[in-house]
């Protein structure tokens, strides 16, 4: 039976469950028993909603009901006047007007069926299987749990997978497409203690639709088709119903519907029965005629009172709105979406990509500068090391190396012994490289994230002699720019071998010639480097010199320092070896020589802060939701100002874009504060989960930060946030963040995110860029106080066109009637018609009339109030 806690148990107990062999598979017989047990291997598609109940759910409006009512009993009273073909015309004009607005809402509807279609592109098709204590190669259908599975390089996860074996010193997984998670995650066979760790934290798992990046492995499947997480996944996304839910602006305007209606219903009835004495009137031919003549009066009546040009108008302004927010990278999929975004009051954002750039670059270099210090200087570690910042945020290879004092470049950088090595060490230990991207003008990422800042490294440190390493190289290819450094040094020194990455050792080394002399290149966590360091290269003297006590300390506080503020921290070390050799292994890396630290960062978009803070100006409350660790989570958050308190009084800001989105909130009758901001809090998955009912109650209006959550997680904040009243924003790329995009009232998927979760999104950001959402939500303030104009300029309109018809009757009779106030318009409006209508006047527009001047008089006036 598949398993849910596979993480926990050990391999043992995991075969036994199963009643699996590890060295002989399952039989073919055995195969087909389980798959008529548990089905294919196989996400299934959800049957599709009927094209015809699409279009009828466009019709389940009561105003909308009444106009086909209108038009039904208009069309019976033409037919029964033998008014021929004529008697088409009103029915059929205002049924076109209805299938028009109807195929909007169709074609929107028609978008969300696709996020779950996309997920089956996240499927192996084939895998190789050990069956009857054979391997081959089997269609993933058929895959059964207890099947042991074979893994490399390139494969994509064919199921659920409890890893038992592993045939190298590392095996690596590309899980971002479940967790966000931007590096590869390294795998064990060890038991997770944990039984309800998040899926980040089951390391002994590999799960479907996930992709091998390093080594190979077995591994026996626990979990198939919807049992898998990605089967969860689907399952939630298509569980997620909001079929129920409605915009702002669609529950004012049903509220206005109900009421409109009823008034509607009151006046054309009476309108009716007051005219019973006028029924047998000569001029109508007959009582039944003159029942029939102040019928249609009333269906005139009833045309006129409805705004039916308001859809088209309200679907004209939101597209116009759609085109503007396209201009700010906000692309939108769904027009319900604009005026949505106007009344969001809670955006929930990914961390990675979308708050931070996620582009790892190095930051900060840290060398030693000299192991003999003079007694009077040894107090400052200052005077031990040199540190230097690493300007630039992008894969572009040109940034400056500069002094961390004085943010001065630095004289030809590769002229110092210690940042010469650097760059060598950083492009020999390196299975990454870097490529052009012609069509965007951008450098792009091959490898591991930490991999490529390390290459990124060196091309900024450059090659030794030259004054000026941009100007040098201003004649290369932009795609040779990329890897000239790295490519230069690998013509230097030949690769003979690789020493890999693993969870004990936490390094990698890779042994390379130069000249017949054979040096071994390391990398790692500077725990793991330290220990086996006894020697350090300083830039005074530039060459090696035994490490003291002292200054180990001193190194490993300036390592304490960095990881405190959040940066990832890597050693790096070479070993001259004796003598010339063609291999290398573990033994080897003892007796280093200690290079230097790097702190790499994913670094927050430097114009968060600003829309964090517009956002807390205008009303809406930020909280990052992410994959990744809490600390990390906190220290980006701490950065764009997350933490901050909301005063009692208003938030001091000087933003135009602050004040625009405040005077937009206030015209359109929105919350002004949201929800009080409140101190800094945050709270992991797991803390989440153990909360009670109203603990999560109070984590989701309080805490500004989750981390190491799941899809699970963001759904459920969700729907706390919801049922607190709040309208939320969700961002996401992955395919774990589908579910809470569709749950959220606005869904926004990062433009390089994958296509279920922008099919499952209403808004794609096109640049990633979490002051884009901030700015479209202005957008959308705007456009929402745009349509509650046009809503009244329209209605009042409606109403003065019966007016004026019951002041034509009224002046055709020469009679003087005091109108009520504007502010009881509605009465005044049903005395006018009583009056006219008791006085038997003739009909003077007919519905199809009023129809014209309806979207003539009422929809392009209105359209330009969409312009404001």
């Amino acid at each position: 039976a598949p398993m849910e806690d596979a993480h926990a148990k050990t391999i043992a107990e995991v075969f036994a469950q199963l009643r699996a062999n590890p060295g002989e598979g399952l039989s073919s017989r055995e195969v087909k028993r389980r798959r008529k047990i548990w089905g294919t291997n196989e996400l299934p598609c959800r049957p599709k909603k009927p094209f015809w109940k699409l279009i009828l759910k466009q019709f389940d409006d009561l105003l909308v009901k009444i106009l086909i009512a209108a038009a039904v009993i208009s069309f019976f009273l033409g037919v029964a006047n033998d008014e021929g073909s004529y008697a088409l015309v009103e029915p059929g004009v205002i049924l076109i007007i209805l299938v028009a607005n109807a195929s909007v809402g169709v074609l929107t509807e028609t978008n969300a069926a696709k996020a779950i279609e996309e997920l089956g592109s996240y499927q192996a098709d084939v895998a190789t299987i050990l069956r009857d204590g054979n391997l081959g190669v089997f269609p993933s259908a058929e895959l059964v749990p207890g099947d042991v599975v074979e893994l490399a390089v390139g494969d994509r996860i064919p199921a659920d997978v409890r890893l038992w074996n592993m045939k190298g010193s590392s095996f690596r997984v590309d899980q971002a497409l479940l967790t966000g998670e931007s590096d590869s995650v390294l795998k064990s066979v060890e038991v997770v203690s944990t039984v309800r760790a998040v899926l980040q934290d089951k390391t002994c798992m590999a799960y479907s639709g996930t992709v091998v990046t390093a080594g190979r492995a077995r591994g026996v499947i626990v979990g198939t088709g919807m049992r898998t997480a990605i089967g969860k996944i689907q399952d939630a996304l298509s569980s997620v119903d909001n079929t129920d839910d409605t915009t702002p602006l669609k529950r004012k305007l049903d509220e206005f519907g109900t009421v409109l209606s009823k008034l509607i219903a009151v006046i054309c009835g009476l309108v009716w029965i007051v005219n019973i004495g006028h029924f047998s009137d000569p001029a109508h031919g007959g009582m039944l005629r003159g029942a029939v003549h102040y019928l249609k009066i009333a269906v005139a009546l009833a045309v006129a009172a409805i705004p039916e040009g308001l859809p088209a108008v309200v679907t004209t302004c939101l597209a116009l709105g759609t085109r503007k927010m396209a201009k700010q990278n906000a692309i939108v999929r769904t027009l319900s979406a604009v005026e949505t975004l106007g009344c969001t009051s809670v955006i929930c954002s990914d961390k990675t990509g979308t708050v931070t750039t996620n582009i790892m670059t190095v930051s900060r270099v840290c060398v030693v500068n000299s192991v003999e210090i003079s007694v009077e200087n040894q107090s400052s570690p200052a005077n031990y090391l040199t540190e230097y910042k690493v300007a630039g945020n992008s894969y572009a290879p040109d940034g400056k190396i500069l002094e961390i004092l004085t943010d001065k470049p630095v004289d030809r950088p590769a002229n110092l012994a210690s940042l010469l090595h650097f760059a060598i060490c950083s492009s020999l230990c390196n299975e990454s490289s870097l490529s052009y991207d012609r069509t965007t003008g951008s450098f792009k990422k091959i490898g591991e994230s930490t991999e490529v800042a390390l290459r990124v490294l060196a091309e900024k440190i450059g090659l030794p002699g030259f004054d000026n390493m941009t100007r040098a190289l201003t004649h290369l290819d932009m795609e040779e720019r990329a890897t000239y450094c790295a490519t230069y040094w690998r013509g230097q020194f030949e690769r003979v071998c690789t020493v890999e990455f693993d969870r004990d050792r936490k390094m990698m080394s890779v042994l390379a010639k130069r000249k017949g002399q054979s040096i071994l290149f390391t990398k790692g966590s500077p725990e793991a480097i330290m220990r086996r360091c006894t020697q350090v290269l300083t830039n005074s003297k530039g060459v090696a010199e035994p490490i003291t006590s002292q200054l180990r300390e001193i190194l490993m506080e300036k390592y304490q320092t960095y990881a405190r503020k959040s940066l990832r921290v890597l050693a790096l070390a070479m070993r001259p070896l004796i003598s010339e050799q063609d291999r290398a292994c573990v033994d080897d890396e003892d007796g280093l020589t200690l290079l230097g630290f790097c702190g790499m960062v994913d670094p927050p978009r430097p114009e968060v802060k600003k829309a964090v803070d517009v956002c807390r100006g205008a009303g809406i409350r930020v909280v990052m939701v992410t994959g990744d660790n809490k600390l990390t989570a906190e220290a980006v958050a701490n950065h764009v100002g997350l933490d901050d308190v909301m005063g009692g009084g208003s938030h001091p800001t000087t933003s135009i874009l602050a004040r625009k989105m405040t005077a937009e909130a206030a015209a359109a009758g929105l919350p002004m504060t949201g929800i009080l901001f409140p101190p800094k809090k945050s709270c992991t998955g797991q803390d989440f989960d153990k909360m009670d009912l109203q603990a999560q109650n109070d984590a989701a209006l309080s805490m500004s930060v989750f981390s190491r959550v799941e899809p699970q997680h963001k759904t459920r904040l969700v729907e706390l946030l919801k049922a607190h009243g709040q309208v939320v924003a969700m961002t996401g790329d992955g395919v774990n963040d589908a579910p809470a995009l569709r749950r959220a009232d606005i869904g926004i998927a990062m433009g390089s995110g994958t296509a279920v979760a922008k099919h499952a999104a209403d808004i794609v950001l096109a640049d990633d860029n979490f002051a884009s959402i901030v700015t479209a939500v202005a957008e959308g303030r705007a456009i929402f106080n745009n349509t509650k104009q046009f809503v009244r300029y329209m209605v009042s309109s409606n109403i003065g066109e019966i007016l004026a018809c019951a002041l034509f009757f009224i002046d055709f009779y020469s009679i003087n009637v005091f109108l009520i106030p504007s502010s009881t318009v509605y009465f005044g409006e049903v005395v006018c018609i009583f009056i006219a209508a008791a006085l038997g006047m003739p009909e003077t527009l007919c519905p199809v009339q009023l129809l014209w001047v309806n979207l003539v008089t009422d929809g392009l006036p209105a359209t330009a109030l969409g312009f404001n």
